[in-house]
């Protein structure tokens, strides 16, 4: 995901309310977020949907990593030559 413009990337609700399309459009061109404001406050962002799988992905990979992070510290991790071994088990 590109790195939000501040300039012009963050746009009041009743400007979004008026051109939704060219927003979806921005945000799909460009794969940075908009934020949208309300009374001066931000409330929600429009992102392009390949973005946000992409987030949900990484996301993803970030709560497996530190779940064996977490397991190797509880004393549940195998050595490497016996995770090596089982993988090849799998494969073969």
């Amino acid at each position: 995901m590109q790195r939000l413009k501040i300039d012009q990337d963050i746009k009041p609700l009743s400007e979004v309310r008026i051109g939704i399309a060219n927003f979806i459009k921005q945000v799909h061109d460009t794969k940075r977020p908009v934020i949208i404001t309300q009374h001066g406050k931000s409330v929600a962002v429009l992102l392009d949907v390949y973005e946000y799988e992409a987030i949900q992905e990484k996301l993803e990979l970030f709560t497996d990593v530190q779940a064996s992070l977490n397991q190797l510290e509880n004393g549940q991790g195998i050595a490497h030559e016996d995770a090596k071994e089982k993988v090849l088990k799998r494969v073969q």
